[in-house]
């Protein structure tokens, strides 16, 4: 529990606030308001999208995989040369609940740290005073989806190369999970060369003759939260999980999709573009593999 005053705990400055606020935010040392908290129009993350990110999902005030998202961060943060120790965040994330009062519920934290305020510069300047910024917001399971499954479409992977790196700059992703939605799907799945790597965001993954299969680590894809839950139900329960690229007209000759994120949790597809998938129904595998998730999460 965090002592408020002007002074520090690992590292970070805080500073008190006069009055509790209905909807409190985290930007760089200070915990206010959310609709008070601004950030310079020079910062780095707003001219160049020089930043990274992270989404928690807090269940009653458990973090499911703390430490994976950290290490997660630190290595985006470490791919783009950005000193930041993500160990000083947790307290952060814990006080965000207690002052937003979710506690008690399925809540989602979003931290962002960008390179911060600058002279507009492509290069990098060489002792940053990073941005950090971070918000809690209520994040429920998509129970409908979970048990009923989901449409998707295809599309062409627009994005950049270095899709392993939690970037803010998500353009090309908000541009066809858009599409997605404008036709009536949950989710858009993305085809670079070919082959399918993920969604815009989530993992991909497909079941044939009860095989689990996914795209393998590259710098095409997030190292996904779920996805390394889901690698390790399928180690202890004695599943086949094949990282292997799939093509486009794979996703058609499988037997169950799925996808999987800290909002999607594990979620079925039951139908790519205009065609079904299975009997329309989510999968025996993926139905073992949600409840194996889900105990999990019976802290």
């Amino acid at each position: 529990m965090i002592q408020f005053g002007r002074k520090k705990f690992n590292g970070l400055k805080i500073y008190r606030n006069k009055k509790q606020v209905k909807e409190t935010a985290y930007l760089n040392g200070q915990f206010l308001s959310r609709d008070k908290a601004q950030i310079s129009a020079d910062d780095r993350g707003f001219i160049f999208a020089d930043g990274v990110y992270e989404v928690i999902k807090y269940y009653n005030g458990i973090p499911f995989r703390f430490d994976d998202h950290m290490q997660r961060l630190q290595n985006s943060l470490s791919k783009i040369s950005l000193n930041f120790d993500c160990t000083l965040l947790k307290e952060v994330f814990y006080t965000l609940l207690e002052r937003n009062n979710m506690q008690k519920k399925q809540a989602g934290v979003y931290c962002q740290i960008t390179r911060g305020a600058n002279t507009r510069i492509h290069s990098v300047p060489p002792y940053p005073s990073p941005t950090v910024y971070a918000f809690t917001f209520e994040l429920p399971s998509h129970t409908e989806n979970l048990q009923n499954g989901i449409k998707v479409i295809t599309h062409e992977d627009i994005r950049w190369l270095r899709c392993d790196i939690k970037s803010i700059s998500l353009l090309p992703n908000t541009m066809l999970y858009n599409q997605a939605v404008e036709n009536g799907a949950g989710e858009c799945v993305l085809i670079r060369n070919g082959i399918v790597t993920e969604a815009t965001h989530s993992s991909v993954l497909a079941v044939k003759k009860d095989q689990v299969i996914t795209h393998p680590l590259t710098n095409l894809i997030l190292q996904g939260i779920t996805r390394n839950a889901i690698e390790e139900i399928c180690a202890k329960k004695h599943i086949d999980f094949i990282e292997e690229p799939m093509s486009e007209e794979g996703l058609f000759e499988v037997d169950e999709i799925m996808i999987a994120s800290t909002g999607s949790e594990i979620t079925p597809v039951v139908q790519v573009d205009d065609r079904v998938i299975g009997n329309r129904k989510p999968g025996k595998v993926t139905q073992f593999l949600q409840k194996e998730f889900f105990k999990t999460l019976e802290f």
